[in-house]
């Protein structure tokens, strides 16, 4: 007969144990849940993105005036050519940094050389920065200005980068008291193509040196009439493109101290494309249709995509005057429609473009210009190597 106290000792010890599985029952369970969201959505750092660097070294002595507008005139087709580009299942994105030699309104004590531009994303800054560009004089000297633009930039070390040096020029390659030798070597240990443009005749760009500056640093040796005037192809669809591009230019929601100046560049940059041709103006205007045209530091439709944007945190005197007074909401209503109607009218352009390039193919017509030519072909080979493809 059992006991009242041995009765319930084993009635709590039963408890117990009824209690202990339970409790491990549920954290096998949970165990097995976070297992399961982990598999789902694991918790690993995504990988950078691919970028497409390019550095544009420009010599800017007298005799350059037809390289600088050939680099005005043919900019947003070697930005539309690059927006193609796919590495993997990923669209790169562009940074593109120009640097000025051979000027003599330069510092000779620093090699007549200036950084005109570090790497950047933002077209309107790249494409005001080039319509700044004169020429005077020069001593040009090409090994010192591949040093600077190689050790003053941040080329970062992701492996699937394109990374991208372009010079043009046209006196020796050996001037200067930095050796290009020594600049390839350099440019090597950043994983630096190195492609040299001669502006004359090939011949003469291969006796001054300018291929074996190409070939130390992997990368191509071109020769370019630089004087030749830059072909664009007229075609049935610029002007419905570029009433596109007045549409496009209205979803733009300036915010920040910037907002007001940056509305004003874009504007400036479609007038300075319009300044060469209608069809240089809808070669920009399909840029602004691509992903490399971005501007989330003064618009806040771009500004809206990042992940770390908070609608809260906007200073209502930092908003247009459109939105001053408005609800969080009513901001978020606003910016989504300016959203979608800024992807409907890109998507348009894009279209239209299709049908463009379709035809100016079908024109059969010596299109290809000099500098845009050169650069597209250096980079189209040499990614190549990366598993880059374009559509």
């Amino acid at each position: 007969m059992k006991t009242p106290i041995k009765s319930s000792l084993i009635a709590l010890t039963a408890f117990f144990f009824l209690a202990c599985n339970a409790n491990n029952k549920k954290q096998t369970e949970s165990f097995a849940l976070n297992e399961t969201l982990e598999t789902i959505d694991p918790v690993a750092p995504k990988p950078n993105k691919q970028y497409i660097k390019v550095a544009l070294l420009l010599d800017t002595s007298n005799s350059m005036d037809g390289l600088i507008d050939q680099a005005k005139a043919q900019l947003w087709e070697i930005v539309n050519e690059l927006s193609y580009a796919k590495c993997k299942d990923d669209k790169p994105n562009l940074e593109i940094a120009l640097y000025e030699y051979g000027n003599d309104n330069l510092n000779g004590e620093e090699g007549y050389i200036r950084q005109v531009l570090a790497f950047s994303d933002d077209l309107d800054e790249i494409s005001k920065q080039l319509f700044s560009l004169t020429t005077k004089g020069g001593n040009e000297y090409c090994g010192y200005v591949i040093n600077t633009a190689l050790n003053q930039l941040e080329w970062k070390d992701n492996k699937d980068d394109l990374k991208f040096i372009f010079i043009a020029g046209n006196e020796p390659f050996t001037q200067g008291k930095v050796s290009y030798k020594e600049a390839s070597k350099l440019a090597h240990n950043k994983d630096v193509t190195v492609n040299t443009i001669f502006c004359g005749n090939y011949n003469q760009g291969i006796s001054g040196y300018w291929k074996d500056g190409a070939d130390l640093a992997h990368g191509d040796y071109m020769a370019i009439n630089h004087n030749k005037e830059t072909i664009h192809v007229t075609t049935p669809y610029d002007d419905a493109i570029l009433q596109k591009n007045n549409k496009l230019n209205k979803t733009y929601v300036a915010y920040g101290s910037q907002g007001r100046k940056k509305m004003e560049l874009q504007a400036e940059q479609d007038d300075n494309a319009e300044g060469y041709s209608s069809a240089n103006a809808v070669s920009r205007t399909v840029s602004k249709s691509s992903h490399l045209y971005k501007n989330s530091s003064w618009d806040l439709v771009d500004a809206s995509k990042d992940k770390e944007f908070k609608y809260e945190k906007l200073d209502e005197s930092e908003l247009p005057q459109e939105l001053k007074n408005k609800s969080t909401s009513e901001i978020k209503t606003y910016v989504l429609n300016k959203k979608n109607e800024r992807e409907a009218i890109q998507k348009k352009i894009q279209e239209l473009n299709s049908k463009r390039k379709d035809y100016i193919l079908k024109a059969n017509k010596d299109n290809s210009n000099g500098l845009e030519n050169a650069m597209i072909q250096a980079i189209k080979s040499q990614a190549k190597a990366k598993n880059y493809t374009w559509k």
